[in-house]
């Protein structure tokens, strides 16, 4: 009974957290009143007199085609120190230099708000030909990993696995308040960069069901020591990368801490904070799965469907494609798409068992097409129900909407008709914060899931949420990169008031809930802007 109502409290913090972090129409959530751009955080974490080993940089040498990147049965690569390289440039790494007048920023190829970049990456190896076991954090400004630990006793069978920490502050710093739903929509975005780098080598991907605790010590997050001065890091997951050998075992985790040997102090990211938000805090701490979960079985994966948009077009190359992923900052108002375009990027959402889906999760979230400009779809709204045991509760949900099928949608995708909008491009920019990006895309997706109850009794499931919200994200990403457009996640809309159009009940009243929104669309560039290459040219 104790336990239980520690989740029940847990879970009350959590649900407060989120009300709390809404934008709202007469006031936004609680966030920084100025922001000192010449003193913004280091973007980049770094552990002083940890040993550090370049990777190379040969991701250009792959030759796979975007549509190949699907096709199961491919053979995988044998696990290396090259293989890492390619799988962390294809990842984590830096994508470009960008520079306006004195400012100089990296961009990379994971997505992230704001270009703020909470999410570190650790890497446990065991087994390699080439690496020391133990632990690595991962430079991307150096595409080298650091080893935090050395482990010892007998080399066991190749291993790997990528540990995602957030650096809450990275996005404190700018949005104050709501960034730790950002950091959590920035780890989905990354858990689809690793599965879409691993599926470049022909590796698997599965979580290890690892409590909050387990992780923290496997990546060294809780040796408060080496990190007295700095920011401290949120363990988030773990993920095990398939590799034919043996799988791990949560159950073995404790095994290579021990005697391990520790290096390195991590750097401060700032120095003059000059805001806190101690409410990021208790929310993290509430909706931390202190108890390890069976791993999952990964599914058998699908062969994609859907794939071809024009059998004329070349499909494009898929490492480079990953790396030349971009966010849009502006839209041609007057560019349209068509449904030949929107269908093979819908299909993409649906989990049956296709990249990136094949992981073992369930689909929760559901997406809601806000289409625009989209020739052979009339202006409005219309829903995607991603499993079909949630279609039932949706439509209870949304009693007094249309709910018609749509006219020449291909039968694998489950889209129905809600409401015709013809005035659609300006209700959506002033409830994306009054963005233009929202009213200047073709169309506006937006993320609607469940949110934990009660009755459930697991406050984790809200990170769970907003993460499979932000994988969703990072296929649009690439799915537009893909089909000649760009994407870009919208994390400020007014929450309530996208409830209030969809005919959704008082927040309160039911648990369903808005956590993303995106919006796709020909990008305009800015020419001001110049472009150099992340790395120098005489990186191997």
């Amino acid at each position: 009974m104790a336990e239980n109502t520690a989740q029940v409290s847990a879970l009350a913090r959590v649900m407060a957290y989120h009300e709390r972090s809404k934008h709202r129409l007469a006031a936004y959530a609680a966030g920084p009143e100025t922001l000192d751009w010449d003193a913004q955080p280091d973007p980049f974490r770094r552990f002083a007199g940890a040993p550090l080993t370049p990777l190379l940089l040969k991701a250009a040498d792959e030759a796979i085609g975007w549509n190949q990147l699907f096709e199961p049965g491919r053979e995988a690569r044998p696990a290396n120190l090259a293989q890492i390289g390619r799988l962390f440039e294809c990842s984590f790494a830096l994508s470009a230099w960008k520079e306006l007048g004195p400012d100089r920023w990296a961009l990379r190829v994971n997505p992230s708000s704001g270009n703020l970049h909470p999410t570190e990456v650790y890497l446990v190896a065991q087994g390699l030909p080439d690496l020391a076991d133990g632990l690595y954090h991962y430079a991307p400004k150096e595409h080298a990993l650091e080893q935090r630990a050395t482990f010892v006793g007998p080399a066991a069978a190749p291993r790997l696995l990528v540990g995602f920490s957030s650096i809450h502050w990275r996005e404190a710093w700018k949005y104050g308040e709501r960034a730790f739903r950002y950091c959590q929509l920035d780890m989905g975005h990354a858990i689809g960069a690793l599965r879409y780098a691993a599926a470049l080598l022909g590796w698997r991907v599965r979580e290890l069901g690892l409590g909050h605790g387990e992780q923290a010590a496997l990546m060294g997050l809780d040796r408060a020591g080496d990190f007295q001065n700095a920011e401290g890091e949120e363990a988030e997951a773990v993920f095990e990368l398939c590799l034919e050998s043996r799988p791990a075992a949560p159950e073995d985790i404790p095994a290579l801490l021990a005697g391990a040997c520790w290096r390195g102090v991590a750097n401060r990211l700032d120095t003059h904070p000059m805001y806190r938000w101690p409410v990021i805090d208790t929310v993290a701490q509430a909706s931390r799965r202190l108890s390890a979960a069976p791993s999952t079985a990964l599914p058998a994966q699908a062969r994609r469907t859907l794939l071809a948009r024009n059998e004329a077009n070349a499909s494009p190359d898929a490492s480079q494609l990953i790396r030349q992923r971009r966010s849009a900052q502006r839209f041609d108002r007057s560019a349209r798409t068509d449904t030949a375009t929107l269908w093979p990027l819908l299909a993409a959402l649906m989990p049956a068992g296709q990249l990136p889906w094949d992981m073992g999760q369930t689909a929760q979230v559901h997406t809601v097409l806000f289409a625009h400009r989209v020739d052979g779809l009339a202006p409005g709204a219309y829903l995607l129900p991603r499993n079909t045991t949630a279609r039932s509760r949706l439509q209870a949900a949304l009693p007094r909407l249309a709910w018609k099928p749509v006219e020449g949608c291909p039968s694998e995708l489950p889209l129905v008709e809600l409401a015709l909008n013809p005035a659609l491009a300006g209700t959506l920019r002033t409830l994306s914060c009054h963005q233009a990006i929202g009213a200047d895309a073709v169309f506006v997706i937006a993320m609607l899931a469940e949110l934990p109850t009660v009755e459930s009794d697991a406050p984790w499931q809200y990170r769970e949420r907003l993460r499979e919200a932000g994988l969703i994200g990072q296929v649009l990403y690439l799915e537009a990169e893909a089909a000649g457009l760009r994407g870009t996640g919208i994390g400020c809309f007014f929450d309530d008031p996208v409830r209030e159009l969809l005919g959704l009940g008082a927040p309160g009243t039911e648990p369903w809930q808005v956590l993303y929104h995106f919006s796709v669309g020909l990008p305009v560039l800015d020419a001001r802007i110049t472009s150099t290459p992340p790395y120098p040219e005489s990186r191997p």
